[in-house]
């Protein structure tokens, strides 16, 4: 579908786990909600007129077009013997041509785009090499991406690892500590130390790879990430999405010295991590610059189009939605995501507290919870009937399943792990049990279950987890569901 007139349109990215999307929007700050279906692994780029309505949009599914490339599975690679995830940036590369010129084909009029802006998954960090400003400023539109800017001189390190990854215990030990315990980094930072968390993330490949970290010169969250290669040289890092690295000192606004030095080493060398990561845009509003010439003559963009600071998928989703102060949103995608405008903040280490993305003096409620749309997928799949990956069996067994399918006055529960989670901090595994309906007591271990009994109770399990951490924060009002997830859909 295309526009019928010749006025402004704004395109909007996404790049999360398994696909690239674009959007073109008016807003000042393009957002997005993440889960569509099959979201979790794409790029996503959509188009929108002045009112708001798209009017052309594209996606690269990273796993269906490049997936024999690049060996990935759900859009990353794994390691499981070390808990690594990590993602190809060439992969990223290549998929921002392919969905630009997606649009292009699709009858997209690029050349009235006059702003863009995004959101990439959040944690996720790219590490530029010595001669990545030189090769991202002289960009030649008749050459790939991929073959001006994965190549060691460009890129440190060619993968970038995933918000799924939990190789860090031993650093989110040393981050814990740090200030005096998990408690008061939550206090500074919004978090207390996570495993996918950038600050710890920076302090493994520090020590795994010393090499990788020598040769680092900069280093770009996964939205400056994008945000750069559109602008043509390094991006910064948004205040928000800075928030999510352990390492951003909150009330003060800047990052934290006793945390570089961790992350660093020593403080001699916090002074070289802090000119690598840069300072953070303190105004999400204010345009970064023109899009590089590679982009208007490769993909006919105007050679005027402005580039605005793009935020992590989280703070992006608070925003798709006009929420006010206490009300909330929950994702139901790769993860479970719930999220809340609020207008105070009260850090507690078992969830997190960001920057408001746009409003200064305001916060972003988070609760995040790794084992979300991928644990239901794997639940929906052992249903007969879900073969094909539709949810209809699903729902089905939801729908005909009673509250904890309480039978002979006991009731069921059950935890569902298919990755380690982060809240709380726990291996990965299935555990199913069964209580007094009536109060909750003589609780007893289950072996096993009906597939369709499973169905209900992650559901319940995920929401009750939920709620009952929302209670220790904040009260919300008027919960919504972003996206196409729905009830069940697992994106």
């Amino acid at each position: 579908m295309v526009a019928a007139d010749d006025g402004p349109l704004y395109l909007g990215l996404d790049l999360s786990t398994q696909q690239l999307k674009g959007i073109p929007t008016s807003l000042l700050r393009f957002t997005l909600t993440i889960s569509e279906r099959n979201p979790c692994s794409h790029l996503l780029a959509i188009i929108v007129g002045p009112d708001l309505k798209a009017v052309a949009r594209a996606h690269v599914d990273f796993d269906a077009d490049f997936g024999p490339s690049y060996g990935i599975t759900k859009g990353v690679r794994t390691r499981p013997s070390t808990g690594e995830v990590y993602a190809p940036v060439a992969l990223w590369l290549e998929s921002l041509d392919l969905v630009l010129h997606r649009l292009t084909t699709a009858g997209a009029s690029l050349h009235r785009v006059r702003g863009v802006s995004g959101a990439g998954q959040q944690h996720g960090s790219v590490y530029w090499a010595a001669d990545a400003a030189r090769a991202l400023a002289t960009l030649d539109p008749a050459r790939p991406l991929v073959t001006q800017l994965a190549g060691e001189d460009v890129l440190a390190h060619p993968w970038s690892p995933n918000w799924q990854d939990h190789s860090t215990q031993a650093e989110c030990d040393a981050f814990d500590g740090a200030l005096g315990g998990r408690d008061r980094l939550a206090e500074v930072t919004g978090s207390g130390a996570h495993h996918r968390f950038t600050g710890p993330q920076i302090m493994r490949l520090r020590r795994v790879h010393p090499d990788v970290y020598a040769r680092t010169a900069r280093i770009s969250l996964v939205s400056s990430w994008l945000a750069s290669v559109l602008l043509g040289r390094i991006a910064p890092i948004d205040a928000s999405d800075a928030c999510g690295m352990n390492l951003w000192d909150m009330s003060s606004a800047r990052w934290h010295p006793d945390l570089l030095s961790l992350a660093a080493g020593d403080s001699v060398a916090a002074s070289r991590l802090r000119a690598m990561l840069g300072e953070p845009c303190l105004d999400a509003a204010r345009p970064l610059g023109p899009v590089a010439g590679y982009f208007a003559a490769r993909h006919g963009l105007r050679a005027d189009c402005q580039v605005l600071p793009f935020t992590g998928d989280n703070p992006a989703t608070l925003l798709a939605l006009p929420l006010r102060p206490g009300d909330a949103i929950i994702s139901l995608g790769t993860s479970t995501t719930f999220l809340m405008h609020t207008e105070t903040a009260a850090p507690d280490a078992d969830h997190h507290y960001f920057n408001h993305p746009t409003t200064p003096g305001h916060y972003m409620f988070m609760l995040c919870y790794k084992n979300g749309g991928l644990a239901r997928e794997r639940v929906r799949d052992d249903l007969p009937g879900a073969a094909d990956g539709s949810w209809a069996a699903f729902d089905r067994a939801i729908a005909e399943t009673p509250p904890l399918d309480i039978q002979g006055g006991r009731a069921k529960m059950g935890l569902y792990f298919d990755l380690r989670e982060t809240v709380p901090n726990l291996r990965a595994g299935t555990w199913r049990f069964t209580c007094a309906a009536a109060d909750g007591s003589d609780l007893r271990v289950a072996e096993a279950w009906p597939a369709a009994t499973d169905a209900r109770l992650i559901v319940e399990s995920q929401a009750l987890g939920g709620r009952r951490r929302v209670r220790a924060g904040r009260r919300a009002q008027g919960p919504v569901g972003s996206g196409a997830a729905r009830r069940a859909d697992g994106g």
